[in-house]
């Protein structure tokens, strides 16, 4: 249990996340068991997904409610369904948290930015606190995958705005996104603290590796993610495909871990590109499972590329990779290189060839293998600590509810400024 910040208050809080289940969400997961830890009630609203399909059940301590979403979204009419239909059984849900355990708090995980409306109504009504807890930036992520701006656009800028305005607190994953919540979302940088989404390696640890993955290849390259439009796991493949057929090195396999609307068109250009028995698509693995996979990997691949929405996002991968001692390759993103530093090579210009001459670096040169991946060990060991995160959770949880007792409130300056980060 952590000491000092949030301890003491027995409140009751209620997290809602769309787009992935729970446990099998890492961030909001571990929010979960650190708010439990530290004598919350916990309560977790979520889509079905994996073998977790119970409509409700206990797992450790935490009350965990399931809807079904029979459907994934692909298009502006997909999301708009998808999002009614999680919405309405969101509302639906809170109502059965608040009947069977109650809340004093609703954290709403986005995507959608439209959660606030779940949350405004227990706040203007029943007088509930909103924690916003920001994962992503839509009006950059629309701009990043449709190229263009426009109505859509528009809308969203305005529902993130209502969103920040609505939030006591607002929870931000990089220094970006709390720039973000001040200047676009208006709020007070009083009430943004950002809380990193690292693995607990206490848990996230190296295991005995799949020897079925690597199919008796010298090399094998690695990805996990999701895959969708904006992740660039295209530029992946053709980096591979680069690898295989343009440099004729047959010993080096690909994995990828992962699910998403993109996956069936990805499968198809790895078959265009010939290079498809060199080319794995696990599809989505969580747990022992996917420690087995990671700790396969030789080398691993961040080939989301560089655009509006990227530069801005705190990859899970490049926390994942470092925790585990993997050298890995990304292009040159803002906050990719304020995570990674000199752990990573960078690629140039959204090039699939380039990442491919970065990815052969690392292959030809053992000894820059062993640099990368002792650098990237020595930073997480130093920099990836989730008991520092946890401090900042707890106390965002003491600022909404209104306790400074434990939070910045009673700290000096300095070390008010190091609990919001």
């Amino acid at each position: 249990m952590m000491r000092g910040v949030g301890v003491g208050r027995a409140g009751k809080v209620l997290i809602i996340v769309e787009n992935l289940t729970v446990p099998l969400d890492r961030r909001v997961w571990q929010e979960a068991r650190t708010l439990r830890d530290n004598g919350y009630t916990v309560s977790v609203i979520c889509p079905v997904g994996g073998r977790y399909t119970q409509s409700y059940e206990m797992l450790e301590g935490i009350h965990i409610f399931r809807h079904p979403m029979p459907f994934e979204a692909d298009g502006a009419f997909g999301y708009l369904l998808e999002y009614c239909w999680a919405l309405a059984w969101e509302l639906t849900l809170s109502i059965r948290v608040q009947a069977k355990v109650g809340f004093d708090v609703v954290q709403a995980c986005n995507p959608p930015d439209l959660m606030f409306l779940i949350a405004g109504f227990w706040k203007y009504l029943f007088g509930k606190r909103f924690v916003f807890d920001h994962h992503d930036i839509n009006p950059e992520l629309f701009e990043a995958k449709f190229n263009r701006r426009g109505f859509f656009h528009k809308l969203l800028t305005k529902l993130e705005r209502w969103t920040f305005r609505t939030a006591d607190v607002s929870i931000a994953t990089n220094e970006t996104f709390k720039e973000i919540a001040v200047r676009r979302g208006g709020m007070s940088p009083e009430r943004v603290f950002i809380v990193r989404s690292i693995p607990d390696v206490s848990r996230f640890r190296r295991v005995e590796p799949s020897t079925e993955l690597r199919e008796g290849r010298r090399h094998l390259i690695g990805y996990v993610g999701i895959m969708g439009a904006q992740d660039g796991v295209d530029l992946l493949i053709e980096a591979v495909a680069e690898l295989v057929n343009g440099q004729g090195r047959r010993d080096v396999g690909c994995v990828i871990v992962g699910s998403g609307t993109e996956l069936p068109r990805l499968q198809r250009l790895a078959v265009e590109r010939g290079v498809a028995d060199h080319v794995t698509f696990t599809g989505f693995l969580s747990g022992e499972p996917l420690l087995k996979a990671l700790s396969s990997f030789d080398i691993g691949v961040i080939p989301d590329p560089k655009n509006t929405y990227n530069d801005k996002i705190s990859m899970n991968k490049a926390f994942e990779y470092m925790t585990l001692g993997i050298p890995f390759v990304q292009f040159d993103l803002m906050e990719g290189r304020k995570i990674a530093g000199d752990a990573a090579l960078y690629a140039r210009d959204n090039s699939p060839a380039d990442l491919a001459r970065q990815i052969a670096r690392i292959m030809d040169n053992p000894k820059l293998a062993s640099e990368l991946a002792a650098e990237g060990r020595d930073r997480a060991k130093a920099l990836l600590r989730w008991d520092d995160e946890a401090a900042r959770l707890l106390a965002a949880y003491d600022v909404a509810l209104g306790s400074m007792s434990g939070a910045a409130a009673s700290l000096d300056p300095q070390s008010a400024a190091a609990i919001q980060g």
